[in-house]
């Protein structure tokens, strides 16, 4: 069963993009508990930022910096010489690099992705459109993590866990069949992003049966995650 994330939550690797820097709990325990964090390349400076401001026992430690280096300062790189790997080729971005660094360096099957959302729309459009792409293509299980709740990747029947009168988005990624039980609104072979938007789950929960890709939104419950 596709799981709710809390603070037990364990992932292969966690992956730091550029986006806006978390705020939220979850996000926030997740850095900080990751065994392989790889900053996706200028994210490093988000990292030394936070790390600026924060006591000695909440730093940020990287495993790796991944990247083609246009956007971090060569005094960044300098300094963390040995985590960082530069990625040259321009046919992915650096999202997809950290990603496949994670698969080929720590053999990552589950990967968090955090701050990959925010700052540029279209970056956050094409970073969420990815998932699909990692769970397809790179035979991972993808999870984008924001402020607010976060993204799955799925196919065919799943079970996700939930609460009742939690916020629920799914958005169809080419199936032909699209169904769900334990939703406010039955699903359908959506054709347009925006239809599957604003559900609600109507228990602890919910499930989906469709033929194909398909990735689900679910919000944080905010008494469990409020800072």
């Amino acid at each position: 069963m596709n799981k709710i994330i809390t603070k037990d939550s364990t992932f292969d690797a966690v992956i730091l993009a550029a986006g806006d820097f978390p705020q939220s709990e979850p996000a926030l325990t997740l850095l900080h508990t990751a065994t392989t964090l790889i900053a996706c390349d200028s994210a490093l400076k988000e990292i030394v930022d936070y790390n600026s401001h924060s006591t000695a026992n909440r730093q940020l430690r990287p495993t790796a910096v991944v990247g083609d280096g246009d956007s971090l300062p060569s005094a960044l790189k300098e300094q963390y010489s040995t985590l960082w790997h530069h990625v040259e080729e321009q046919d992915y971005n650096d999202l997809t690099k950290a990603t496949r660094f994670a698969i080929d360096n720590y053999n990552s099957k589950a990967i968090a992705y955090i701050g990959a959302t925010g700052k540029r729309e279209d970056h956050t459009i094409g970073n969420i459109a990815l998932m699909m792409y990692y769970m397809d293509s790179l035979g991972i299980s993808p999870c984008m993590i924001t402020d607010y709740g976060w993204f799955v990747a799925a196919r065919g029947a799943a079970d996700f866990e939930s609460f009742d009168g939690q916020q629920v988005s799914v958005f169809n990624g080419g199936c032909r069949h699209l169904s769900s039980k334990g939703l406010k609104w039955d699903i359908y072979p959506f054709t347009s992003l925006w239809q599957g938007t604003l559900n609600e789950a109507t228990g602890n929960v919910f499930s989906i049966n469709g033929d194909g890709d398909y990735l689900v939104y679910r919000t944080f419950d905010k008494k469990t995650y409020a800072k």
